[in-house]
């Protein structure tokens, strides 16, 4: 006979697989909305909690709403249903939903999001961009390692576009497509601000998502003073994150088996990259 299943027994399974103390100190993850003694067997897994996501929980009658990114990141003075996060909040209490996410804790666990992306790619053995100083070996943001053969960046940016759900933005290469390469460096989610940790890591290309204009331009510059490497692949945030939950879902499923908890989890195929219409240019002739 199985144990009742409860929000407060799904968030115990969460931090055995998530631990919270892996996620990094301005992060927010946890229980953010919903009673930790009500019953959760039925769970919706997406990335983002946006509206159309709170509405599918809601019409679906779930119990329990996981997202990888945070519903209440930064700090909000009201959550009345006339403002965006209280509109969210409101919506998930009146249909009884309680919402849960783990998001740089899931990106640092072995295992977790970082993982998922660079074995997209081939590489199977790797370890943490930056290793977390409060835990164990191999946990830490972003993942480096070796192919098992060398392959140019347009091979991987293509493989990637086959693996990732497709967007408006694609993938996009930033340095020489004809480069062959060995080592990669891969960090799901916006991944500018770990530049010096992926030169100092010997990767020859890097795979992440937001790349801005200003910051792209000097690691390319920065690579052409210093060897040409890294290249840059860079991919849809939603998507390349995204390419996780299925992988979550079999993990929380396994570890509610093993528990004897009852868990019946759907994994949201709502898109939820904001960008949907990508208009190409064509040259002018003169």
């Amino acid at each position: 006979m199985s144990n009742a299943t409860t929000v407060e027994s799904v968030i115990a399974l969460c931090e055995e697989l998530w631990p919270a103390a892996y996620a990094e100190g301005w992060d927010t993850v946890g229980l953010a909305v919903g009673d930790p003694g009500a019953e959760a067997e039925r769970i919706l897994m997406a990335l983002d909690p946006t509206d159309a996501v709170v509405e599918e929980a809601v019409a679906g009658e779930y119990d329990l709403l996981f997202t990888h990114h945070p519903l209440l990141l930064r700090g909000v003075t009201s959550v009345h249903s006339g403002t965006l996060k209280g509109g969210a909040v409101s919506a998930l209490i009146r249909a009884g939903i309680a919402q849960f996410n783990a998001h740089t804790n899931a990106d640092s666990v072995v295992g977790g999001v970082s993982d998922v992306l660079i074995e997209a790619l081939g590489v199977r053995a790797s370890v943490p961009l930056v290793q977390s100083a409060t835990a164990p070996e191999g946990v830490g943001l972003g993942r480096v390692g070796n192919l098992p053969a060398p392959a140019a960046v347009e091979q991987l940016a293509r493989r990637l576009a086959e693996v990732l759900d497709p967007t408006a933005t694609g993938v996009r290469i930033a340095g020489d497509p004809a480069a062959t390469v060995t080592r990669v460096a891969a960090l799901g989610g916006a991944g500018d601000s770990l530049f010096d940790e992926v030169r100092a890591s010997g990767a020859e290309v890097y795979v992440t998502s937001d790349l801005r204009h200003h910051p792209a331009s000097e690691a390319r510059d920065t690579a052409h003073r210093t060897g040409g490497t890294p290249h840059l692949i860079d991919i849809s945030h939603w998507a390349a994150e995204a390419l996780w939950l299925d992988r979550a879902a079999d993990q929380l499923s396994s570890a509610a088996e093993t528990a004897g908890l009852d868990l019946d989890i759907t994994v949201s195929r709502i898109p939820t990259d904001p960008w949907v219409m990508r208009i190409d240019q064509q040259p002018q002739e003169d």
